[in-house]
């Protein structure tokens, strides 16, 4: 079930942080960079962020997905997707996408970013309409690619 998350509740920065620290590792490793600053957070950093927070929770209460945007007038970021290493390959990030896009239908402009090398989330976010818009080195030899969707 996929509900909102409150950076108020410490267990749930816990779950969040928890939950970074075993996605963002393999993305890590798929695009040559361990620096990755979801990997850098803090509880502090999380609860500070800004971010809204959407996460995939288990039956039993575990959250094995998880999606952050960033929210501005003409635009929605989506600025983090992870996933429970033990639950890939489940339809879990598209789920979440797609209620990001159903949550915000009036926003005229998705944007995403993420490695250019991780061709997993390439192919997800291709496979929603995201459209490869610029892509940029952050460290030498690390290229990320910024994807946008245009809804209106």
């Amino acid at each position: 079930m996929i509900r909102t998350l409150s950076l108020e509740h410490r267990d749930t920065v816990q779950q969040i942080w928890a939950l970074q620290h075993m996605a963002y590792p393999l993305e890590a490793e798929l695009i040559g960079f361990t620096d990755l600053p979801p990997l850098l957070d803090t509880f502090e950093t999380i609860s500070s962020s800004g971010e809204v927070f959407y996460g995939n929770v288990s039956d039993d209460g575990e959250l094995i997905g998880a999606i952050a945007v960033e929210l501005e007038k003409d635009q929605v970021t989506i600025s983090r997707m992870m996933v429970h290493p033990g639950h890939f390959r489940k339809g879990i990030a598209g789920g979440l996408i797609q209620h990001v896009l159903d949550t915000y239908c009036d926003a005229p402009l998705f944007i995403v970013s993420t490695g250019t090398k991780n061709t997993p989330a390439v192919r997800l976010y291709e496979r929603f309409g995201f459209q490869p818009k610029d892509a940029f080195e952050v460290a030498p030899g690390v290229e990320l690619t910024e994807f946008h969707l245009l809804l209106k």
